[in-house]
């Protein structure tokens, strides 16, 4: 039985395995946990239930996770949202933000670290100055220009490939490889 006073958690992954272990962890910690393997039943489960939190996975076959998290924070604007993506991209990172979400995360996290992510803020204005900026390499920025396009594209492979310049062989080939480090 679940504490009354347990903060909600939603989480959507389409994956069953990692889905399922990140419920028991966080179910271990206190929250009352659910899950949903994909986006139209997370917003169906949050249309009739709205969470607290939600953990949300970027890619998923069907509706994506920038749409989940636009469809969460139009049910319940104080939703907190944390990002998961296996395919981090500074791009995709400011989207994700944009529609609502407090955090971006890329996989492997475990349930610790996305419960840090709810909690954290951004740095306050005057510590922002002191960062400092190191450009990413040609790598990175061309890893992140294509899974924009791939974002844009809906995920569809063959017209990022076109506006890309591609062939669409390439473009998988591009995909496969993990992300640059900077």
């Amino acid at each position: 039985m679940a504490d009354e006073t347990a903060r909600t958690l939603l989480v959507v992954e389409d994956d069953d395995v990692y889905r399922e272990r990140l419920v028991r962890a966080f179910v271990d910690r206190g929250l009352e946990a659910t899950g949903a393997p994909d986006g139209e039943r997370a917003l169906t489960h949050a249309r009739t239930e709205s969470p607290e939190l939600a953990v949300v996975d970027m890619r998923m076959p069907g509706m994506s996770g920038l749409e989940v998290v636009r469809g969460l924070h139009a049910i319940d604007p104080t939703t907190r949202i944390v990002v998961l993506t296996a395919y981090g991209s500074i791009a995709t990172a400011i989207d994700a933000v944009r529609l609502g979400a407090v955090h971006y995360l890329t996989k492997p996290a475990d349930a610790d670290e996305i419960l840090s992510a709810f909690d954290r803020s951004p740095l306050p204005a005057e510590e922002t100055d002191t960062v400092k900026y190191e450009p990413l390499s040609l790598a990175r920025v061309e890893w992140e220009h294509i899974n924009r396009v791939l974002t844009d594209c809906a995920g569809n492979i063959s017209k990022a490939a076109r506006v890309l310049g591609l062939h669409r062989r390439s473009l998988q080939r591009k995909l496969s490889k993990h992300p640059p480090n900077r």
